[in-house]
């Protein structure tokens, strides 16, 4: 993955553009190019497709704050991801750009010779970059304390969260998927996007035509049980799930080629205790008791500690890829670092907080990642949080891990590396992305054909057709050829039309990615 100096420095100048433009308090007055604006914008949002759904739309000067156009600015709409604009901002703020998330293996026994007599706890404060190999290079650091038996039991301690592992409102069937995985203080992740929670099951075809297929696991664990039920065939129609309240995974199908899913775990904690505990074996050290769960008692001592990189850098794959769960565990962070408590209701209380402090007035916030249907947030309100977040002195480095448009670089272009491209808003606009069925949304900073900086909001719900995105792009387009002095001369870019049937998840949510 590329460094996070790297893609800042890529966008610096552009960046700090934004973060240092005046905000005077004397609006421009309207021009010419705002009527061509204005109705430009009105042919874009009669699209047939919107003629039963909801339309929210809202688009100010960022210099100035003067609204340029507006639909239903005060209206509430559901945003889907675009609340993670809200809860990672609130996240830098509350816990700044150098927070790192700790992971540690204590004891309070004694050592004598190389056994160490009492029980040894492994504490986590919800790092979720922590890998299978971190785990491993816990145990060795264990190991290279000169232990090699443990006279006692591996105890989990994820008491710095709660144990409500679950958001509320998520859809039971979002549960085997990893997009909607269990929130747990200790957790691992699979791979360098850092889907904590989840593990990699791959299939391949076996020996011959009617054979099983060939299962893996990344990283490679006992802790799932795989029923494999699929066989090898003319094509790949498999499907891979996890069996409600167990770690039972089914595969049915055929499998042609090669094919992977990204399957959550039950139970994080325990799958966390188990990459530990295999790593004690495989690096000589030998746990005599069991695997258990509690709180680490004061006055521990720490064997092995590891530390994850700084919020700064994991704000690129958790806004580039609308990770989920990045933006739960942080809402937990925030109420244990604000309240004292690792719960939702005390993150949401201090999300909603800063959102109020920062030009949101109407709000519902039911988790962070916008996965609930019941959160609620106005494209008026967005576009003013737009707005008050240039004068952060953290902009530039939150604003350079939003989304670009037309970037293929994952880490750059994110879950807009294929919108907009060869267009005016090609690596010019900056926004978040929003994907449930029968909701999308986008919104974020686009730069002006006359150089102006502009914020917008574009919320639809409730359509019946494959999700408008194309409406959202044409609106961006527009925004990044508006002149207040002069109509828009470029020619309108045909954008394919988002196919009813086709998935309305996050594109970045679909593995293997498919944006």
């Amino acid at each position: 993955m590329r460094s996070t100096t790297a893609l800042v420095t890529s966008v610096l100048a552009v960046s700090l553009a934004w973060a240092s433009a005046p905000t005077p308090a004397t609006a421009v007055e309207p021009s010419p190019g705002i009527a061509d604006l204005t109705t430009d914008l009105d042919q874009i949002l009669s699209d047939a497709r919107l003629t039963v759904g909801r339309a929210g739309v809202v688009v100010k000067s960022a210099a100035t704050g003067e609204e340029l156009y507006t639909q239903d600015s005060g209206k509430i709409f559901t945003p889907a991801s675009n609340t993670k604009l809200v809860s990672s901002a609130a996240a830098v703020e509350t816990l700044g750009l150098d927070y790192r998330f700790t992971t540690e293996v204590l004891s309070t026994g004694r050592t004598a010779g190389s056994t160490l007599y009492g029980d040894l706890y492994l504490k986590g404060t919800g790092d979720p970059t922590m890998l299978a190999s971190d785990y491993d290079a816990l145990a060795a650091k264990v190991a290279a304390s000169g232990v090699k038996r443990v006279q006692g039991d591996l105890v989990a301690d994820d008491t710095w969260f709660d144990d409500v592992r679950l958001g509320t409102d998520w859809a039971w069937d979002d549960e085997p998927y990893y997009y909607a995985a269990q929130i747990s203080a200790l957790t691992a992740s699979p791979d360098t996007d850092y889907d904590a929670g989840s593990v990699i099951v791959s299939v391949a075809p076996g020996s011959a035509a009617g054979k099983p297929v060939k299962v893996s696991t990344t990283p490679e664990t006992g802790y799932l049980k795989i029923v494999n039920r699929a066989v090898t065939g003319s094509s790949t129609d498999v499907l891979v799930t996890r069996e409600h309240g167990t770690n039972t995974v089914l595969i049915t199908g055929t499998v042609a080629a090669p094919y992977s899913e990204w399957i959550t775990v039950w139970d994080p904690t325990a799958y966390a205790a188990s990459l530990l505990r295999d790593g004690l074996a495989r690096h000589g050290v030998k746990v005599t008791g069991s695997t258990g769960r509690g709180a680490t008692p004061a006055g521990a001592k720490a064997v092995a500690t590891r530390q994850s990189m700084p919020l700064s850098e994991l704000l690129v794959p958790f806004m580039k890829l609308s990770n989920n769960i990045h933006a739960e565990i942080l809402t937990k962070a925030i109420g244990r670092k604000v309240a004292g408590e690792g719960t939702w209701p005390a993150g949401l209380a201090a999300i909603t907080a800063f959102a109020r402090a920062n030009g949101v007035p109407a709000s519902q916030l039911r988790d962070g990642s916008g996965l609930s249907r019941a959160d609620g947030l106005t494209p008026g309100g967005l576009t003013a949080l737009l707005i008050a977040l240039r004068d952060k002195p953290w902009f530039a480095t939150w604003y350079a891990a939003l989304p670009i448009a037309g970037q293929r670089d994952r880490m750059v272009g994110g879950t807009l590396r294929s919108r907009m491209a060869g267009t005016p808003a090609a690596g010019n606009v900056h926004a978040k992305t929003g994907s449930l069925t029968g909701v999308t949304s986008l919104s974020g900073y686009v730069t002006s054909a006359d150089g102006e900086p502009l914020v917008f909001s574009v919320m639809l719900n409730q359509y019946l057709s494959g999700s408008p995105k194309d409406i959202e792009d044409k609106i961006a387009i527009r925004l990044a050829q508006f002149s207040r002095t002069a109509a828009a001369d470029t020619p309108s870019v045909q954008l394919r039309r988002t196919e009813a049937g086709q998935s309305e998840l996050e594109c970045s949510w679909l593995k293997p990615v498919q944006c």
